[in-house]
């Protein structure tokens, strides 16, 4: 059964997009905001095929701290479904990926149009990669647009802890703005590389602020405790719901 029902969600997904890709493509020679709207739109469709194909529902905890300003989001890193549910919550925003994703053919050309932060993995390009993000960041915080980034920079498996690249922390000090935590258990259902999806509900919990003022080595004890206590929590508590039914 979970079989079938990959098939039929990875073929609806991937149809779904491509038709959207082919289907906008106007879009790219008009203003930033028209973009936002069709990727709102076009993740109105993923959430649909989730439900009523997968049997994947979305539970959200805290949504009341979407509406902070100015604020970085910063989420923790499993899966490719939480790059993309942001567009259903927030009008705008500014999120930070690598920039190897602008290559994607039509895929990319949205991202270019969206406005995103991009960053290579290239060691040599390191500082000169620091001064563009914070220099990025501070235009999209001064536009009043929350800024989301994954501390981690790759994805990692349920129950695992990537390394937390110091990148949000840089943010957090160049900007002076709250930073908000993000756990969730997206990667038991919608795991990293893997073909197969699974029916169930993925809970995001948006934790509550950390404020500016710490320094750099406070605030990171602070941002991977409590993403990882809270994406830990979520995951096992998931796993326990499983093993009784």
């Amino acid at each position: 059964m979970v079989w079938l029902r990959s098939i039929a969600f990875n073929s609806a997904f991937y149809g779904w997009t491509f038709f959207c890709s082919l289907l906008f493509l106007p879009v790219l020679i008009l203003p930033r905001p028209f973009a936002l709207r069709i990727a709102k739109v076009w993740i109105i469709g993923v959430f649909w095929i989730c439900k009523h194909i997968l049997g994947l529902q979305i539970k959200v905890v805290g949504k009341e701290k979407l509406l902070i300003k100015p604020v970085i989001f910063a989420i923790k890193h499993q899966s490719a479904w939480e790059t993309m549910i942001f567009p259903y919550f927030l009008s705008d925003f500014s999120i930070v990926l690598k920039q190897e994703l602008l290559w994607i053919p039509f895929f990319g050309w949205y991202l270019k149009k969206v406005g995103i932060i991009p960053l290579s993995r290239s060691k040599r390009k390191g500082a000169q990669d620091l001064k563009n993000l914070l220099k990025n960041a501070e235009q999209s915080a001064a536009r009043g647009q929350p800024i989301l980034i994954f501390p981690e920079g790759t994805r990692s498996k349920p129950g695992q802890k990537g390394t937390y690249h110091s990148g949000v922390a840089s943010l957090y000090l160049h900007l002076k703005i709250p930073v908000v935590p993000i756990a969730h258990n997206a990667g038991l259902f919608w795991p990293r590389r893997g073909f197969l999806k699974y029916p169930g509900r993925i809970t995001l919990e948006i934790l509550d602020p950390i404020e500016p003022g710490l320094s750099r080595q406070e605030f990171m004890g602070i941002l991977e405790n409590k993403i990882e206590s809270k994406t830990n929590d979520l995951v096992r508590e998931e796993l326990n719901n499983v093993s009784k039914a």
